[in-house]
């Protein structure tokens, strides 16, 4: 685990980077799409967002959420991320909904610089981003 300086300029930044965004978001899905198919189920999709355990945790302790709970936490989720209603997740639906998020974030976090611990993870969008103006900086 590291961690980085960030604010909403380089998330921002790193998203309007079109290529290196599109490369990153295009290796994330291929790696969720497991059976290869080209799209993403809603289990494919679930197993993403529950690796990122959105609500079972409070402040790093772990907290009971009730299975329907959760499952209607990542309906909704898999319903957003499905434009098109189809059923699945294909690459251009998930990307573009990958960048309203980020985008978010970037709104969220603001103009003011602030530390947060990332996981040594490469598949990290905001640790791509840190590191992406990190080299900006000492290149």
């Amino acid at each position: 685990m590291g961690v980085v300086i960030i604010d909403g300029s380089t998330v921002r930044s790193f998203v309007e980077d079109e290529a290196q965004f599109k490369k990153s978001v295009d290796e994330a899905f291929v790696s969720l799409d497991l059976n290869n198919d080209g799209v993403l189920s809603r289990s494919e999709l679930r197993r993403a967002f529950e690796s990122l355990r959105l609500i079972e945790t409070h402040f790093g302790v772990d907290v009971a959420t009730p299975p329907e709970e959760l499952t209607k936490l990542y309906d909704s989720i898999f319903d957003k991320f499905d434009s098109d209603q189809s059923g699945t997740v294909d690459m251009d639906e998930f990307r573009t909904e990958l960048k309203e998020i980020m985008l978010a974030i970037a709104d969220g976090l603001g103009s003011n610089p602030i530390q947060m611990a990332l996981e040594d993870d490469d598949k990290n969008f905001l640790k791509q981003a840190a590191d992406r103006e990190a080299s900006k900086i000492s290149g």
